[in-house]
């Protein structure tokens, strides 16, 4: 295995390299077609990561190839991309265009998809917003994107990641990539309400692509700057020989934000999602969190408890009552990935319960760090079979993560994590694992 310094160098370089060159731009002129009337912007993100485990694991909540992992392997990306935008009397025109390369390297298991590397578009899209054009609804109140693009609802619950990773791709846990390949967005912004129309086409890995795609609408409503709610509907459909339980799905979600007491910084947080495609599926996931920052405290701690479920399905039943976690993504540490182990390797969104306990920390401004402590156990036991049978106990398994994100500087960030997991009976009845599993990952992310 080649030495971490030798890998970081060429990151450190372009640290280097681009700040100066971003001063070089402000002293001259790109040189771009219409530069005194198009405003063109530059960025640049990069990620390299090393990941270990102690003990190999044994299932895949993602749809990527299987199998167990190795002891350890490297991820690394690049992603450049430019962005333009036009002012006129009518709003303003923009549009984004991006490429991500990814690579999985180091004798990488399967389960993230091998030594694989892929390259192509990332983001490629165009949008308008209305500007001071409609000043009687508000600046920006209009605005509408097609392409290549992100689309994110609430904390990333149902709808975040756009793109499939791992597998050929590479990159499974670096993520680079998060634009849907095709998708069509309009949003009203007025006063306390927004409404947003989409359709979303999911850019899912080859090997993994289902043809699900989605059309919804989603209203926000925020109220006092201290509470926020949220509806949202969404029809589905997909390759009935591939996904039948997605084709013809419809999904209600429900969310809460809000902070009750104005004198009293604690944050209630929920969601609620009901699924529903007759027998095919029906169930539901739901979360509740809440949080308090105690704010003249060194380090200002921040202790959290989540309690999430997931249905699982009832053998005893002809209806399928297995929850689909959909698109969740990275919103912070614990979500919608919950653990760093088992949330990211051998347990997805889907017949879990999960009870979350974290504490967050801020020691500077520049760094981050805290403690999660999981507990996981099965909605329906039955339901969870591996090689050894059907589990009849409902322990899934108890995780405990340690995170800190040192940000170096304004265009650094280096992440630190080490977990400890160790398997519940279900774990043992299902797959015969009884060993405990330990993590460690240092991933450097650089963002121009």
């Amino acid at each position: 295995m080649r030495r971490p310094r030798a890998l970081v160098a060429p990151f450190v370089l372009i640290g280097l390299i681009l700040p100066c060159a971003a001063h070089a731009q402000e002293e001259r002129s790109p040189g771009l077609p219409f530069a005194d009337r198009i405003d063109w912007t530059f960025h640049f993100d990069a990620g390299l990561g090393v990941f270990g485990f102690n003990n190999s694991l044994y299932t895949n909540p993602r749809p990527d190839p299987s199998g167990d992992l190795s002891d350890n392997w490297w991820e690394g990306f690049a992603k450049p991309g430019i962005s333009a935008s036009y002012e006129f009397e009518g709003g303003e025109l923009y549009g984004t265009a991006s490429v991500a390369g990814e690579r999985t390297f180091g004798v990488s298991p399967d389960l993230v998809g091998g030594d694989a590397n892929s390259y192509g578009f990332e983001e490629a899209n165009i949008g308008w917003r209305s500007g001071d054009a409609l000043s009687g609804l508000g600046e920006d109140a209009l605005d509408f994107t097609f392409g290549r693009a992100q689309y994110n609802l609430g904390t990333g619950f149902l709808l975040w990641d756009g793109a499939g990773e791992g597998g050929s791709r590479g990159g499974y846990w670096s993520n680079a990539r998060k634009a849907f390949e095709l998708a069509g967005i309009g949003r009203l912004n007025t006063g306390a309400h927004r409404l947003e129309a989409f359709y979303l086409d999911r850019d899912e890995t080859p090997e993994g692509d289902t043809g699900s795609e989605l059309w919804g609408a989603n209203y926000e409503l925020t109220l006092f700057d201290r509470l926020t709610l949220g509806a949202t509907y969404m029809g589905w459909s997909a390759i009935d020989s591939l996904a039948p339980e997605r084709d013809g799905l419809s999904v209600y979600d429900f969310r809460v934000s809000a902070t009750p007491v104005p004198s009293v910084p604690i944050t209630i947080d929920g969601e609620y999602a009901i699924e529903s495609n007759g027998d095919l599926l029906d169930s539901t996931g739901w979360y509740l969190q809440a949080s308090y920052p105690f704010e003249s405290v060194g380090w200002t701690p921040t202790p959290y408890y989540r309690y999430a479920s997931f249905q699982g399905d009832d053998p005893e039943t002809d209806a399928n009552e297995a929850f689909d976690s959909l698109f969740p993504g990275f919103y912070d540490w614990g979500t919608w990935w919950q653990g760093e182990i088992a949330g990211e390797y051998f347990l997805g969104n889907s017949n879990l319960l999960s009870h979350m306990f974290r504490v967050h920390a801020s020691p500077s401004g520049s760094v981050g760090t805290g403690l999660i402590y999981f507990i996981f156990t099965a909605d329906e036991p039955a339901a969870y079979c591996g090689e050894e049978g059907c589990a009849t106990e409902d322990d899934l398994a108890f995780e405990l993560d340690f995170y800190l994100d040192w940000s170096i500087n304004d265009n650094f960030l280096v992440s630190f994590v080490g977990a400890w997991a160790t398997p519940g009976d279900a774990i043992e009845q299902a797959f015969g694992r009884v060993d405990d599993f330990t993590y460690g990952m240092i991933y450097m992310a650089y963002s121009f």
